[in-house]
C-alpha cells in the first residue's frame, strides 16, 4: 500500500503545479472581482483550473485569428469558470413542442423588394441587450425582442417587454420557466391572455421563476397571430427580416467558440442546423467585402 500512497501524493502535487499558474494570480482576482465570483475553498481550485484552461484556448484562437485562420475573436467573460459541458447545460433553454394550432408560413408581400442589407437597430426597433443570468430563459428574451420590434413597427414606440412575465406565467402554454421553453409558446401565451406587461411594470428577477403576477392594466402589447419561417431556409428568413423586422430563431450555441465569442463574423464549422438549444433574435443581415470574396452574415441579438 505504501508505494501506491506515495505515488498518489506525488501525482496530486504534480497536478496542482500544472493547473495553477502563479503569473495569473492577479488576473484571476481581477476577473473574480469584475464578475462578482465567490467560491468556497474546495471549489476555488477547480474553478481556477477551468478558467486557466479556457484562457489558454482563447489565447490560441486569437493567435490563429491574427494569422487569418478565423474571422472572429474570443474574449474572457463571465462564463470563464464554466466547462463547455456546464455552458451547454445552461444554454439548453430552447425546448420546442407541438403547437396547439398549426401556424401558417410567412410569405413576403408581392409588392416588396427585400433590401440587400438591413440593420433594425439603426431604425429603433431593438432594445438594448439584456441579461438572462443563470436562468434558462433564452426563449423569453427571443420572443420579447420579436414583439418589441413589431410594437415599434406599428406605433413608433420602443417599449421593453417583460421576460419575467413569460417565465412566470406561460407554463400552461408548455414552457418551463428557467428550465427552458419555446418562443411560439410565448407568443401563444400573449394571445391567450390578451397582453404582456412591460419590463418596467414586471421587472426581471434573472435567476428564478416566481408566482405569476401578470396585471392586464400594465399590458404593453397584444398579438392577433404569428407566422413561422420555413425551417432551415436562409432565403425565407432574409425575406422575413427584411420585410417585417426582427425575427425569433433558434441556433446551436453549445460550442466553446460561442461561449467566448467577442467580435467579428462568427463561423463555427461544427454548428448544427438540427441540434438547436438556444433562442436568439435576428435583427439584420448584410455582406462583408473581403480581399478575395464576399461574406454574408446575420446580425443577432443574444439575450
Amino acid at each position: 500500500m505504501l508505494p501506491l500512497l506515495v505515488l498518489m501524493l506525488c501525482l496530486n502535487a504534480v497536478l496542482s503545479a500544472i493547473t495553477s499558474d502563479p503569473t495569473l494570480d492577479q488576473h484571476w482576482e481581477l476577473w473574480k472581482n469584475r464578475y462578482n465570483k465567490t467560491y468556497n475553498q474546495r471549489e476555488e481550485g477547480w474553478r481556477r483550473t477551468v478558467w486557466e484552461k479556457n484562457l489558454r484556448k482563447i489565447k490560441l484562437h486569437n493567435l490563429e485569428h491574427s494569422m487569418g485562420k478565423h474571422s472572429f475573436t474570443l474574449g474572457m467573460n463571465h462564463f470563464g469558470d464554466l466547462t463547455n459541458e456546464e455552458f451547454r447545460q445552461m444554454m439548453n433553454g430552447y425546448k420546442p413542442r407541438a403547437e396547439k394550432v398549426k401556424r401558417s408560413l410567412f410569405t413576403k408581400p408581392n409588392f416588396l423588394n427585400v433590401p440587400s442589407s438591413v440593420d433594425w437597430r439603426e431604425s429603433g426597433y431593438v432594445t438594448p441587450v439584456k441579461d438572462q443570468g443563470q436562468c434558462g430563459s433564452c426563449w423569453a428574451f427571443s420572443a420579447t425582442g420579436s414583439m418589441e420590434g413589431q410594437l415599434y413597427r406599428m406605433t413608433s414606440r420602443l417599449v421593453s417587454l417583460s421576460e419575467q412575465n413569460l417565465v412566470d406565467c406561460s407554463g400552461p402554454e408548455g414552457n418551463y420557466g428557467c428550465n427552458g421553453g419555446w418562443m411560439n409558446n410565448a407568443f401563444q401565451y400573449v394571445m391567450d391572455h390578451g397582453g404582456l406587461d412591460s419590463e418596467s411594470s414586471y421587472p426581471l428577477q434573472t435567476d428564478s421563476d416566481m408566482p405569476c403576477s401578470y396585471d392586464p392594466s400594465y399590458s404593453a402589447i397584444n398579438l392577433t397571430g404569428y407566422d413561422n419561417v420555413v425551417s432551415g431556409s436562409e432565403e425565407s428568413l432574409m425575406e422575413a427580416v427584411g420585410s417585417v423586422g426582427p425575427v425569433s430563431v433558434a441556433i446551436d450555441a453549445g460550442h466553446i467558440s460561442f461561449q467566448f465569442y467577442q467580435s467579428g463574423i462568427y463561423y463555427e464549422p461544427d454548428c448544427s442546423s438540427e441540434d438547436l438549444d438556444h433562442g436568439v433574435l435576428v435583427v439584420g443581415y448584410g455582406t462583408a467585402q473581403n480581399l478575395l470574396s464576399e461574406e454574408n452574415y446575420w446580425i443577432v441579438k443574444n439575450r
